[in-house]
């Protein structure tokens, strides 16, 4: 049985991709904030499938924590989910600058903290996979105005991911950041193209068949590869 780590999985796409690997045979562990897991988590719950682990992505001590109690669980594929979509203020002429700085701690920052403390687990898997998800509105490649906070943490988390996915190249674990579509999330909204049940089983789709083939490239959550 493989195992996959999801942060941020207590709702949203994270929840949608908790239960997409319950269902295809996965051990899932599940991170969550806050001091007690949530509902939407504790009706999932399968002893011998789902692991529920608190996290708070911008604590050290909470990941450090999180990594001390995997002990030496082979980690197969560890999916940074978590993330927010910023302050209110994201404009030329109003930007809420300590917004922006908790924006880029939590989107860009956090993942790599979380990779690094969790990189001897997915060091014991004999087919490592590192999965984040960031956004094509980091992509250079398309021109759009505004949600600079936003924007700006997934253009720096797809480099820091190709970054990795270069260092850790000689030990065959592929490093991918996928867009997970516009997606009718809190963060989304309801005009969004796609239903989170939609985006997890296409980015599980692809976590499944990821190899090194992928690593070190921009993928969309359907598997085509996206513009930088």
């Amino acid at each position: 049985m493989e195992t996959v780590l999801i942060t941020g999985g207590s709702r949203g796409i994270g929840l949608a991709l908790v239960r997409q690997f319950l269902i295809r045979g996965y051990r899932v562990v599940a991170t969550f904030r806050g001091e007690h897991a949530p509902e939407a988590l504790k009706t999932l719950k399968n002893e011998d499938q789902l692991v529920l682990k608190r996290l708070e992505v911008t604590d050290e001590a909470s990941i450090n924590k999180l990594a001390a109690s995997l002990k030496s669980l082979p980690i197969d594929i560890l999916i940074n989910n978590a993330g927010i979509l910023g302050p209110v203020a994201q404009t030329l002429k109003d930007t809420d600058k300590r917004g922006w700085l908790e924006t880029l701690e939590i989107n860009t920052v956090a993942p790599l903290l979380v990779c690094e403390a969790l990189l001897s687990n997915v060091r014991l898997s004999e087919h490592g996979r590192i999965i984040t998800i960031s956004s094509q509105m980091g992509a250079l490649s398309r021109h759009s105005t505004g949600m600079y906070a936003y924007r700006s943490s997934k253009a720096a988390v797809n480099k820091v991911m190709q970054v990795l996915a270069l260092e850790l190249k000689d030990e065959n674990i592929a490093v991918c950041p996928v867009h997970p579509g516009w997606v009718k999330t809190e963060m989304g909204g309801e005009e969004a193209d796609i239903t989170p049940e939609e985006s997890a089983e296409g980015i599980a789709n692809f976590a499944v068949k990821m190899n090194m083939s992928h690593s070190g490239k921009f993928y969309t959550w359907d598997g085509f590869i996206h513009e930088w």
